[in-house]
């Protein structure tokens, strides 16, 4: 392994520094830093971060973290590689567990809730509506629609599109700025730049650098780091597949016609090159003993189709 530091993208990765409770300082630091000082979490307590519903038959949700500070406010939040149709649903969906654990049973409830944050970290230029943004954070509450102000301040949902961010290390002013140099760029570093000199990320260094691990730490981070590269590449064969759907989709409808031909075989090119990325990336992550159920959330393919794969 060439690099030094770890690639916070992986799950080993991302966990070590996030997860643990040994460095739960770390993760202290970047909420303080991502909420521009209006958050003050002074202690956070990591929860079971597998989710198994109310019922036998409810479908379980696992989070990469999830914790609360010390006001009970809760916070979940993942690392996100793969772009989803339905991610902005998947959120929603979380952000239920946290919500429904607080209803209390037996005796009176006011429906009192404290505050809940699912924060996506997005390895990928988000799209449905954002794909056109400058901005790389994304704050969303509800809304009353006509005045534009926000209806209730306590559901929160934060998406941070890393890939958008493109500030250098002299320009880096504030710790949201500081934390996110580190998320793009550590594991491609070689030394702790002259930028970050606070104690977290002094920390934050020591914690990654990979001649440190023992053996067992090593394993585990080899076989996530080459997870995280199966999945990068399975992203650019169905990037690439795409690409060639529709060039010969194209192709195909201009020897119909210039104009009606040229129409229908784009959506064809483009449907079938869809389709074809779709099965591609469900192969290589079936390859890699990847459950059904997850592959079904990062390909879009239904179970059957998976399964056909095989």
């Amino acid at each position: 392994m060439v690099e030094k530091y770890i690639n916070p993208h992986t799950d080993f990765g991302f966990k070590r520094l996030f997860g643990s409770e040994f460095n739960k300082e770390l993760l202290i630091s970047f909420l303080n830093a991502m909420f521009h000082g209006e958050q003050n979490v002074q202690d956070v307590t990591y929860l079971n971060s597998e989710q198994l519903g109310d019922r036998a038959d409810a479908r379980r949700a696992i989070f990469d973290v999830y914790c609360e500070n010390d006001k009970g406010e809760k916070f979940i939040v993942e690392m996100q590689n793969v772009y989803q149709e339905f991610f902005k649903d998947r959120t929603i969906y979380y952000s239920t567990f946290p919500i429904c654990e607080q209803a209390q049973r037996g005796g009176d409830w006011d429906f009192y809730l404290n505050p809940v944050y699912t924060i996506g970290l997005l390895n990928f230029n988000f799209a449905d509506g954002l794909e056109n943004a400058k901005r790389w954070h994304h704050e969303v509450k509800l809304m009353e629609v006509d005045t534009h102000e926000v209806f209730y301040d306590k559901l929160t949902y934060i998406y941070v599109e890393i890939p958008k961010f493109d500030k250098k290390e002299a320009e880096l002013v504030t710790m949201y700025d500081k934390w996110m140099y580190v998320l793009k760029n550590l594991s491609n570093l070689m030394q702790r730049p002259a930028a970050l000199q606070e104690r977290v990320f002094i920390r934050l260094f020591e914690q990654a650098e990979i001649s440190k691990f023992n053996k067992q730490e090593l394993k585990l981070y080899e076989d996530s780091v080459n997870a995280y590269r199966d999945i990068v590449n399975a992203i650019r064969t169905a990037e690439k597949k795409f690409a060639e759907g529709r060039a010969e989709g194209m192709a195909e409808g201009m020897e119909k016609g210039m104009a009606e031909g040229m129409e229908k075989g784009m959506v064809k090119g483009k449907a079938e090159g869809e389709k074809e990325a779709k099965e591609t990336i469900a192969a290589n992550l079936l390859s890699l003993g990847v459950s059904v159920e997850t592959i079904v959330q990062a390909s879009g393919l239904s179970e059957e189709e998976i399964e056909n794969l095989r």
